[in-house]
Parts: structure tokens; C-alpha cells; sequence
């Protein structure tokens, strides 16, 4: 008599694939990252605050997070002997993170970023930074400094739908070394507030071959121009503009604003 053989290449089949699926989700399957799959790292989602639809104004979106034991910055300029300013950032319930930008974002921690005038400035990754006249030129000049704190997967941390940030305003340009004394150069010192020249227009007589060295300070953003020269500068509010050139022909120049339409000075050259 002929004994059946026991049924067990069926249940082998099913073991060898259950395996096999087993397998594949242990050492097949994608590895995580340090953010979410479909996010980018300006969009990171994670029980570290709720992420807005609005942005920053920069294109990087609000992370906001109750006011309660939200980072806070306090923002705080003094000119620099040599170069520039220096800015120091004073921030409570928020640690600097630089080794982990681009990560995910964890509660108070990150980076700060400043913005001059509303224009992005430069990236900060502690409390000080020196910020060298350069880069003032290079941003097209300003006064309004803006420091804001930001995750480490760039989304801008926020309290009552709006960035944590603060602002300080620059003031003169910080002192340089002064200029040995130029006895074939004039120079003629002109300051704007509200609407007012001072000292009242008039005439400046001016040596033909001399060189001409115009300061101007403004209260109000304008653009500073000498006709015939076609001598022009930027003229943020509040900082002294100085622009020099060497009178090389006669004639009646006339120093003026372009917004405000401001007479400053006619210059006189013999």
C-alpha cells in the first residue's frame, strides 16, 4: 500500500514568501531622512510648532509656536573703530545650532538671518557679528536693520502669525581714520531735515583743477546729483553720502536731490 506524502510544499511556499515580504521591508526599504518624504527643508513638519502658509515675506515659511516659552531676539548696533558695525543678538529660549541647518526643525534652535531695509543681508549662526561697510555698499546702502530667528529647516519661527524678530537703526557711518588735511581740496558739508537745506542754498566758489568733496545727510531716502558733472550717489536716510571729484571746467553746477527736488548748492567753478 502506497502512503500519501504529507501536503508541505504549499505551506513551504507560503513561509518562503512571507519571508521574503518580511525581508524586503527590513532591508530594502528607503532609508529615513532627516525630514519628512514630500517635504523640502523649508517645509519640515513635526510637533515643533505649526507651519503657516504664510511666509516670511522671503519666501520662507512661518513656523509658528505659542507665546508662551517662544524664542525671542533682541537686537542691539555700535560702530565698529575700524570697519563697520557690530551687531550683537541677544536671544532667550533659542540656542544657535550651525552643525544641524538643513535638518529638521527641533524647538528653539536654529539660525538668525538679518535684513537690511527688508533686502536679505546675511545668514548668522551666533550672537555677534561684524557687518563691514562692503557689504552696506554691495545691499545698495540702508539703516533699518532686521534680525529674525529661523529652524534649522529654514521655516521662520513665529508667534501670533507673525516672525520673531527685531529691528535697530544704524546710524551715522562709523568713524574712519581722519584724511591728512588737503589744501587743494574744498570741501563743502550739506544736511537735509525735513524739506530744509542747511545752510540755506547759495553759491560756492570753487578753483578751477581743485578737488571738490560734497557731504550730504539727508532724513529721508533721495538720490544726490551734480549737474554737469553727472556726479550721482544713493542717499540713504540718515547716513552721510560723500561724493569727491575734481573740478576740471567753469561753469555754474547745480547740487540737487532727485526725489525732494531740492536745491543744495551751485557750485561756481573759475
Amino acid at each position: 500500500m502506497t502512503r500519501a506524502r504529507p501536503a508541505i510544499r504549499p505551506a513551504l511556499a507560503l513561509l518562503t514568501a512571507a519571508v521574503l515580504v518580511l525581508g524586503a521591508g527590513a532591508c530594502g526599504g528607503r532609508a529615513t531622512t532627516h525630514h519628512k518624504p514630500g517635504t523640502s527643508h523649508a517645509e519640515d513638519t513635526g510637533s515643533n510648532g505649526r507651519l503657516l502658509k504664510a511666509d516670511d515675506g522671503d519666501g520662507h515659511r512661518l513656523r509658528q509656536v505659542d507665546a508662551d516659552g517662544a524664542p525671542e531676539v533682541d537686537l542691539a548696533v555700535r560702530p565698529d573703530s575700524e570697519d563697520g558695525w557690530n551687531v550683537h543678538l541677544t536671544v532667550r529660549n533659542f540656542r544657535f545650532t550651525p552643525d544641524s541647518v538643513g535638518g529638521g526643525a527641533l524647538a528653539g534652535r536654529g539660525h538668525a538671518r538679518l535684513f537690511l531695509d527688508g533686502h536679505p543681508l546675511a545668514r548668522v549662526y551666533g550672537a555677534w557679528f561684524h557687518l563691514p561697510e562692503s557689504l552696506l555698499r554691495s545691499a545698495g546702502g540702508g539703516t533699518h536693520l532686521t534680525a529674525g530667528l529661523y529652524a534649522d529647516d529654514h521655516t521662520a519661527w513665529a508667534v501670533g502669525s507673525a516672525p520673531v524678530r527685531a529691528a535697530a537703526t544704524l546710524g551715522d557711518s562709523p568713524a574712519s581714520p581722519a584724511a591728512p588735511p588737503d589744501d587743494d581740496t574744498t570741501t563743502v558739508d550739506i544736511a537735509i531735515e525735513d524739506g530744509k537745506v542747511s545752510p540755506a542754498p547759495g553759491r560756492t566758489e570753487i578753483k578751477k583743477g581743485r578737488t571738490v568733496r560734497l557731504r550730504v545727510r539727508s532724513d529721508r531716502d533721495d538720490v544726490l546729483h551734480v549737474h554737469g558733472y553727472d556726479k550721482e550717489a544713493k542717499l540713504p536716510a540718515g547716513r552721510t553720502v560723500t561724493i569727491t571729484f575734481t573740478a576740471d571746467r567753469t561753469g555754474l553746477f547745480e547740487v540737487e536731490t532727485h526725489e525732494s527736488d531740492l536745491l543744495l548748492t551751485q557750485l561756481v567753478v573759475r
